[in-house]
């Protein structure tokens, strides 16, 4: 089987989560993903705890089925050595703040005189341009100025950081693979190559396609956690049970909120779906009702409904949940270096009927692959080991 991206080059220069997680799935699709790393350490992300047996679980996370080449960048002869890299690549893939890559003479509009079909893609937070092109941010930065923040939160509460990082996943590593296969795509038809310019923070924006809508809609602001999606309604709701757990009931449709009214023994509640003046009631009055069985009682109870009623699952109990294990979405990787701990992974996520990606469980060690992947770029055994000696390489 040829997988979709076989034959592909891409010379990964990201670090951390976004651009990592990126390669990662180009390299799941058959994509050969080379790391440059700094020989001082290489990718931040090996070093940030926990750590299992001196190697990061995070960098576990992001970078299976990876080459490592360590490559200091500061040099002339380690500009050089990227510069015939680049001449054999498809794919570049930039983390670092905008202008970085310029100063060193290793940005977009220097490689393409290397290679007029390389494809550039920079990843940064808020863009190759506008006020805030410079300045620093994480994800909590990304989603606050996007609005995103100020919506998540309980009603009358103040805003809650989200457990996961959605500017960085969803704004920064999703929008940039799409971005790179459209770029290979055009590719195909004109030869050229392009920059792509991702911001995590346009990309974080773009998920308020639906809410942006509502609020041109109704002609008002949403209020956090007093909105048809986001806790304003009892049919769109987080319910504690008996035993201090959760679930979540997610009956938009009427046949889903008349199966679940009708289940409790409610059937007043029926017509009073949209009622917002009586929401607040009705979801005290069920959360009261939640409170006579457990969670698992409940799900159990509605098993045979189906009206979108759904238990809050911990990391634990999803990473052991026949959908989870059906789909292969976890991939456990045991007794890790010996170390008695066993790491859960993500699977492939897209699934593709004739040409399945593939999660191979395969780590770089930090330079592990200098000599390979510089002797297929045409440089000898005696140059390689005048690179190491001159610190261009570990």
């Amino acid at each position: 089987m040829v997988l979709p991206l076989a034959g592909i080059k891409v010379l990964d220069l990201s670090r951390y989560l976004p651009g990592p997680f990126c390669t990662q799935m180009l390299a799941d699709f058959g994509a050969e993903v080379i790391k440059i790393e700094d020989p001082q350490g290489g990718d931040l992300m090996r070093h940030v705890p926990p750590m299992i047996e001196g190697e990061s679980a995070g960098f576990y996370s992001v970078n299976r089925n990876k080459k490592s080449v360590t490559l200091n960048l500061k040099t002339e002869e380690g500009k050089a050595i990227f510069r015939r890299l680049v001449a054999k690549s498809d794919i570049v893939v930039d983390q670092f703040r905008p202008g970085v890559m310029d100063k060193m003479g290793l940005g977009y509009d220097q490689l393409r005189q290397v290679n007029e079909g390389i494809i550039y893609c920079s990843i940064t937070g808020y863009g190759l341009n506008g006020p805030l092109r410079d300045a620093a941010g994480h994800d909590l930065n990304y989603l606050s100025l996007a609005g995103i923040t100020g919506l998540n939160g309980t009603y009358k509460g103040m805003p809650a950081i989200c457990g996961m990082q959605i500017a960085d996943i969803a704004g920064g590593t999703l929008y940039s693979i799409i971005a790179i296969l459209l770029a290979l795509t055009s590719r195909q038809k004109t030869g050229q190559g392009q920059l792509c310019d991702i911001a995590m923070m346009d990309g974080s924006i773009s998920l308020l396609a639906l809410t942006l809508g509502q609020w041109s809609g109704w002609g008002k602001l949403s209020e956090m956690g007093d909105d048809l999606l986001s806790g304003g309604y009892a049919f769109y709701q987080i319910y504690r049970t008996k035993d201090d757990k959760f679930v979540s009931l997610g009956a938009l449709e009427e046949k889903f909120w008349a199966g679940f009214c009708n289940k409790l023994n409610k059937p007043n509640y029926v017509k009073q779906q949209f009622d917002k003046s009586l929401q607040r009631d009705m979801i005290a009055e069920i959360q009261m009702l939640m409170q006579e069985k457990t969670r698992d009682e409940w799900v159990e109870y509605f098993s045979d409904s189906d009206i979108c009623f759904t238990p809050i699952l911990s990391l634990e109990e999803m990473c052991e949940h026949p959908q989870v294990l059906a789909r292969d979405m976890i991939v456990k990787l045991r007794n890790v270096r010996g170390s008695g701990k066993d790491l859960a992974l993500i699977g492939v996520s897209v699934k593709l009927s004739g040409t399945p990606g593939v999660a191979k469980m395969i780590f770089p060690r930090l330079g592990e692959h200098n000599e390979d992947v510089l002797m297929t770029a045409g440089y000898t055994a005696e140059d390689i080991k005048a690179f190491q000696n001159d610190r261009i390489i570990l």
